[in-house]
Order: structure tokens, then sequence, then C-alpha cells
């Protein structure tokens, strides 16, 4: 277990997961700012983040349900904004798992986990 807290985690996996998204966009051909944008929100916004861990969460290790868990589970003075508390306390799961994968240099655990959430988002 690494020694960050589930928000710290969070936080970077949100900045890592957009990094992810942008990329994956521009490789498939979208390269006008506004349609990249557009077609980001869909992954990244919380009922997307939500939605792509409902899309890995069968998939997951003991160790990154934990994670998972810590981040979903975390105290934040934060408020959900357009989406329900629900949805937003999923998706600060869902940034912490990909924080703690990317912190842990588990690229290709990330690169497996994102292709099963852009294969369901790119239908």
């Amino acid at each position: 277990m690494v020694p960050y807290s589930g928000l710290t985690l969070a936080y970077i996996g949100d900045a890592y997961y957009e990094l992810m998204v942008r990329r994956h966009l521009l490789a498939k051909g979208v390269t006008r700012v506004h349609k990249l944008h557009d077609a980001a929100i869909r992954f990244t916004s919380a009922e997307g983040q939500a939605d792509a861990f409902n899309i890995i969460k069968g998939d997951l290790t003991e160790d990154e349900m934990i994670t998972f868990k810590r981040g979903r589970n975390a105290k934040t003075d934060r408020k959900a904004r357009n989406a329900s508390l629900a949805a937003y306390r999923q998706a600060t799961g869902f940034e912490a798992l990909v924080g703690y994968l990317h912190i842990t240099n588990q690229d290709d655990r990330l690169d497996e986990l994102f292709a099963k959430i852009t294969k369901q988002f790119d239908k």
C-alpha cells in the first residue's frame, strides 16, 4: 500500500486519467479542440468515471478494490457539482485507483483496464 491518502491518489489519478483520455481521443483522430473537450467529458465527468468503474469492477484485484474504496470513502469538504453524491464518490474512488496504479508503475495494468473502458465508451 502506498503512503498517500485516498484523496491524494485521486488528485494524481484525475490528472493522469485526463491525459490518457486526451491521448486516446487524439489517436482516434479527434483534433478540433471543441470536439476534444466534448468527447473527453463523456470519459471524465463524475458520471463517466462512475461508468468506467462499473465496466472494470469485476476485473479488479483485492488490492485494487481496497484502493478504490479508500478513495470512495474519503472524507472531503467538496460538493458534487452536476452529479449525484454516489456518482461523485464512485468517481473519486476510480481516480484513486488510477492514481495508485500510476504511482506504483503498473502502467500495463492501467492500459489493460483503460482498453476495457474505451472499448465500451467507443461503441
